[in-house]
Parts: structure tokens; sequence; C-alpha cells
């Protein structure tokens, strides 16, 4: 067996290994769900969820559970596909059927992605600044911009080397701590004046959505649980967790069939409970946000948005609290930050390779791109931040436009499953009713909340 980590995007012999048998000892190889945690409940949970709750109240809960449960199914998909396949979502998504692009004749898909990705950086931007506007909170002695240049340049230095362990090591402390900060606060609340009912529980499941929130609303579903960039991105964390080089390339044999439906097996569980972490605490953030910054009628808006947001923890807690809050706050921010980052080297260096702008096979060419891509985009959130200036907004639309590439990976996901090899471990009748529930959902999301937009 092989020693040295080698390239974790090349499949070898050396690599095979049987998985696990025992719980215990899958838990060991639990961790792409970890940095899909870290990822989502930054911009989606503290600045979108706490928004739309500030402005609708408990009647949207049910946009905020329906968009962390429906999407797992489409997660499992790109998931399982890492391992039957062992390769990256950009070259499975290059041979989706369809209208093909440009002078290497790519697909649609690879374009169309690349469109809507023009608008995350504000997305960034508005994380970027809002852990900025925590440390000028803290630490006044320095303005707001120069909190938001320190934070990009502390970013970059981490990146330059974040290799797969230091990413889910670093995401698993944050996801750990954010858990904490936001059930607790959670529980505070309910000894205070802004204590949630069960009819507020049912007023939210009443599957209605107001005129005038329904653009936050379309917002918190493509930010809340696993938005279409987190769905594609689990592929690129779970080969680099090990999953397809243990189960080997595809060789039709029934060990292989056991051995890579065993490690798939690892992946379902890895996926189900960062489903669980991220549920539990995007609820909690919108509960938070509809039982005080609704009552009180305050939005989180501008620079003002952390201290408009401090109100979650100051009137459940005291005022005591709100150092508290800053601490969590940060943590939750900065974790998106960083995760968000540590993606996008990956999937731009591999885009980049199926464009034949840059050889990704090459694992040195890949490490060179994948730094230069760590140092560039921090500094055009940066940008983007300090010109804009109003983080709720930048992040609300960047939420409409991963909101727009879910329709991508719903086309995708259907055809990985259907397509052109759809027997190979074939997960069977539950799986697909699933994922078709799933593909179903987003769509009829997509289409009630277009409707009720205009």
């Amino acid at each position: 067996m092989r020693t040295d980590p080698g390239d974790p995007y090349q499949l070898e012999d050396a690599d095979i290994k049987d998985p696990p048998s025992s719980f215990f000892q899958r838990l060991r190889y639990l961790g792409p769900g970890f940095i899909l945690s870290a990822s989502v409940v930054g911009s989606g949970e503290l600045i979108a969820t706490t928004a739309l709750g500030a402005r609708a109240g408990f009647v949207t809960l049910w946009v905020i559970l329906v968009s962390c449960l429906v999407k797992i199914a489409l997660q499992l998909e790109f998931g399982r596909q890492s391992v039957i396949r062992g390769t990256t979502v950009m070259n499975l998504m290059n041979e989706l059927p369809g209208p093909r692009f440009g002078r290497n004749r790519s697909s649609w898909s690879l374009w169309s992605w690349l469109f809507l990705w023009l608008f995350k950086p504000l997305q960034l931007g508005g994380i970027i600044g809002g852990v900025a506007i925590i440390l000028n909170m803290a630490m006044p002695f320095l303005g707001i911009p120069a909190w938001t240049l320190i934070t990009a340049l502390v970013v970059i230095t981490i990146m330059l080397f974040g290799y797969y362990p230091v990413v889910e090591n670093i995401s698993l402390v944050f996801m750990l701590l954010f858990v904490l900060f936001t059930l607790a606060a959670l529980i505070m609340v309910q000894s205070t004046g802004f204590a949630i009912t069960w009819k507020d529980i049912g007023t939210g499941l009443s599957f209605s959505l107001p005129h005038g929130s329904v653009g936050f609303a379309l917002a918190a579903f493509g930010l809340t649980g696993v938005g279409g960039d987190e769905i594609m991105s689990y592929n690129y964390w779970c080969l680099e967790k090990g999953y397809a080089r243990y189960a080997g390339r595809y060789d039709g044999s029934e060990a292989w069939k056991k051995r890579a439906g065993g490690w798939i097996r690892i992946m379902y569980l890895d996926a189900f409970l960062s489903m669980i972490v991220y549920t539990l605490v995007t609820a909690a953030f919108f509960l938070l946000g509809a039982s005080i910054l609704y009552q009180r009628g305050e939005i989180p808006e501008g620079y003002r948005m952390i201290e408009t947001l401090s109100r979650i923890y100051t009137d459940s807690v005291g005022p005591a609290a709100k150092n508290i809050f800053l601490i969590g706050s940060f943590v939750v921010l900065f974790s998106t930050l960083f995760a968000a980052l540590a993606i996008r080297t990956r999937v731009f260096s591999d885009l980049f390779g199926v464009l034949r702008w840059t050889d990704f096979r090459d694992m040195r060419k890949r490490l060179r791109t994948r730094r230069i891509i760590a140092v560039v985009f921090p500094l055009l959130w940066t940008i983007a931040f300090l010109v804009i200036k109003l983080p709720v907004m930048m992040v609300t639309i960047g939420g409409i436009a991963t909101f727009l590439m879910l329709f991508i990976v719903v086309v995708a996901g259907l055809c990985f499953r259907y397509g052109s090899k759809p027997t190979i471990l074939s997960p069977g009748p539950a799986y697909d009713a699933a994922l078709i529930l799933s593909c179903l959902a987003i769509i009829s999301v997509g289409i009630y909340g277009t409707v009720r937009l205009f």
C-alpha cells in the first residue's frame, strides 16, 4: 500500500483499500461533509437566513427546511459519481448532452455555470466584509477597509498551504464551534420575551410566501443547506478524502462492486450527518431572526449588519452576550470564507483544465493554478465589498445566482443517474424516488417563486 498521499485525482492500484465494516471505524473516514457544513453556514445561515426571518417572520420557515432537506439526494448523486467514475465534476459536466461552444467545443453547462459565477464575488465580498465589520467592532483602532484587506491576506496565507487535511481539520473545529454558539442562543432566547412557541412553528409550516420576501426567500433557498456550488464541490472533497482511490478503477468485477459499494455507504453516512448539522444550525438562525429581529422591526443592512444581527444574542442573553456573538459570528463567517476559497481553487483549476487553459492532470501545474486563484479571488472579494459596502444585498444577489445554479445541477444529476452508465451500482427505487423528489422540489420552488415575484 502507498505510504505517501500521492495525487488525490489519480487512481492507482496501490491505493486500493477495503472499506471498514464497523460503525466506529467508518467515522474515521468522514470529512467531506465537515467542509461542506463549514462552507454553507456563513452566508446562508448567519446573513441570508436571519435577513429572511427579519423581513418575513416565521411564515417562511418552510423555505428553510425544504431547502436543507430536498437537496441531499442530488449531493449524494454527485458523491456517488465521484466513487464510480473517479473523475472530477467538470469532466462529468462536460459529458452532458446539449449544445457545445468554444474552440474546444465545451458543454453548455460549463459556460452557464461560469456565467453565474460572475455574480459570486458579490456573495463572498459580503462575507469578507462581515468579517471585517466584526473585527472593527472588537478592535476599532483599524477601520473596516483595513480589516477587510487583513482578512483577505490571512485567508490567502492559509490557503496557500490548503491541502485536504488542513481544510478538513479547520472545518471540523469551525463546525463544532458554530453549532455550540447557535444552539446555546436558541435555548437562551426561550427565557426572554421573544420565546418561540409551537404556534410560531405552525405558522412557518403553512407554505405561504409574502410577496415582499420572495427575492430573499429564493436567495435563502439557494444559499441554505447545500447550494448548487456546494453540491458540485462535494465531488472534489470525496475525491481528495480518497473514496474513489480506495475503491479503485472500475473493472466490472464483483470485488470492485463490493468495495465501491462499501465506500459509497460511508459517503452516505458523511452526507447525512452533515445534513443534520446544517439543518439544525440553519433552522436555529432563522428562528432567532424571526423571533427577535422581526418583532423589533430591524433589518440587517450595510455596515450595521453585524450590530443588528447581534440582537439575536443580546436580546436573548443580555448585553454581555454581544462579545459571545462577535466570536460566534466571526467563526461562522470566517469558516465560510475559508471553505469557499478552498473549493474555488479546486473548481476553477478543474474548469480551466477542461477548457484546456491549463493541465489539471499535471499535479505541479494544478497546484500552481490553485495558488494563483487563492490570491486573486480574495482580492476580487475585497474590491467588491469596498466598492458596494452592502453585505446583505451582496450575499442576496450571490444567493439568487446560487439558486439558478441548482437548475444546472438538477439536469446534471438526472443525466448522471439515468444517462449512459445507469446500471453501475444502481442504488435502488428508494434512492431514485428521493432523487426525483429532490429535482421536482427545486423546480417547483423556482416556478412558485418566479410567479410570486412577478
